[in-house]
């Protein structure tokens, strides 16, 4: 690979960096973020809404490649323009703002920017994603523009677009250098906007789980994707706006001192990180109250760190119950119909409409969302829920949480103040 463009532009300009503060668009540090993502909106995720898939009548689209590419293309189109005209609008953005939040997390692909030679994918989508910054400034929110799926897939789930036993983004410079491109358009779209857009967020959950060959893949390009954003100018000039590197799934402790005022004098980075307790046997396993003293942990986990610090990904919904949330086709670990899971109980009334869930199970819901919400403004610069809405999943919602009471009008408003002490 190339060497670092930050490495170049340090050298370059490393009496000017030394001088200039960053001034981003939002106090982090001081103001908490207080946020929702916007899935299931221009990247497609079967959980969200399954009925786009399910209508299809083909059990092999598994995702937004496949949604694509074993279909009817001009059906496909059809379906996702409409689905993009409609998913989210103003109306929206202005809900948002009224429930007091002050951010919104945009996921979007690669694919909206640069498909390539025998890529399926149907891209339309960077109107909506001018529209969704045109509403935030009416209404007074920040947009964190997250580019959530890469060429070849930077982690194999459906949500990059593409669905794999194995991501190949890191292991091709091709899909690296595409994706790189691509951050440099969106640096330049928003540099001169940082008030709306103050933060861009170069690659969602790459898999650094997979061990180093990801790892150190990952690593470069979080270096090139701060030159990117930073100095979009082409010149020793910086933008004002924020880089959101994610942890790759590994300790905080790992990235100390990376891209910090001590590492090539970086400025202006902050470091995501998304907290699920569903994801596994035990996870499910486990009873409401443990689940929130895993909540309350977290604390000591998220505090000092030396970046600003965001959760950007969390929900109160505890069980992996939805439908097609660990893909459509698999099951979950709650009921046991997940591969080689052992059955926790039924997830009938712990998933679909909040009509149906007990006075309990929204109470229940309401402590996991404050004891989450308490941790994450005690440790961190804040949080992002996911997400906003979902076709058939009510507890992950943050529109079911304000229209059904486990989520208050006002997000600093606690039934439970004490809960983690």
């Amino acid at each position: 690979m190339a060497p670092s463009l930050l490495s170049t532009i340090t050298i370059a300009c490393s009496a000017v960096s030394l001088a200039v503060a960053i001034s981003p668009g939002y106090s982090y540090g001081s103001e908490k973020v207080r946020g929702v993502n916007l899935g299931g909106w221009l990247v497609l995720e079967p959980w969200i809404t399954p009925s786009l898939f399910d209508n299809t009548g083909n059990s092999a689209i598994v995702d937004e490649y496949t949604f694509c590419q074993l279909q009817d293309r001009a059906t496909a189109q059809s379906v996702l323009e409409a689905h993009w005209a409609s998913w989210i609008t103003e109306s929206d953005f202005e809900a948002i703002a009224a429930a007091g939040l002050n951010h919104v997390r945009l996921p979007i692909g690669f694919w909206a920017f640069d498909v390539g030679p025998g890529e399926p994918y149907i891209s339309g989508q960077l109107p909506y994603l001018q529209k969704a910054v045109n509403w935030a400034s009416n209404h007074g929110l920040k947009v964190i523009v997250d580019l959530h799926g890469a060429p070849g897939s930077q982690n194999g789930f459906d949500n990059s677009g593409q669905r794999m036993d194995y991501p190949t983004w890191h292991s091709n410079s091709t899909n690296v250098a595409r994706t790189d491109a691509i951050i440099k358009t969106i640096a330049d779209m928003y540099k001169d906007n940082p008030n709306v857009v103050p933060i861009i967020a170069p690659l969602n959950e790459p898999a650094g789980f997979d061990g180093n060959d990801v790892l150190s893949v990952v690593k470069q390009y979080w270096r090139d994707s701060y030159g990117n954003i930073r100095y979009p100018y082409g010149s020793s000039q910086q933008s004002n706006t924020v880089v959101l590197i994610h942890d790759a799934f590994q300790p905080l402790s790992y990235w100390s001192g990376f891209l910090t005022t001590s590492d090539n004098n970086a400025q202006g980075v902050a470091m995501d990180t998304h907290i699920y307790q569903m994801f596994t046997d035990a996870g499910n396993a486990m009873s409401d109250e443990e689940h929130i003293q895993s909540a309350c942990g977290q604390k000591s986990t998220l505090s000092g760190f030396d970046l600003w610090l965001i959760v950007g990904e969390w929900t109160p919904a505890m069980t992996d119950c939805a439908p097609y949330l660990n893909g459509r086709g698999i099951g979950s670990r709650y009921d046991g119909s997940y591969p080689g899971s052992t059955a926790v109980g039924s997830c009938t009334g712990l998933t679909g409409s909040a009509t149906d869930f007990s006075s309990s199970y929204k109470s229940s819901l309401r402590k996991t969302w404050e004891a989450q919400v308490i941790t994450f403004e005690a440790a961190a610069a804040g949080w992002i829920q996911w997400t906003w809405k979902a076709e058939n999943a009510d507890e992950w919602t943050y529109q079911a949480g304000l229209n059904y009471g486990w989520i208050p009008q006002n997000p600093t408003s606690y039934e439970y103040p004490n809960i983690c002490d």
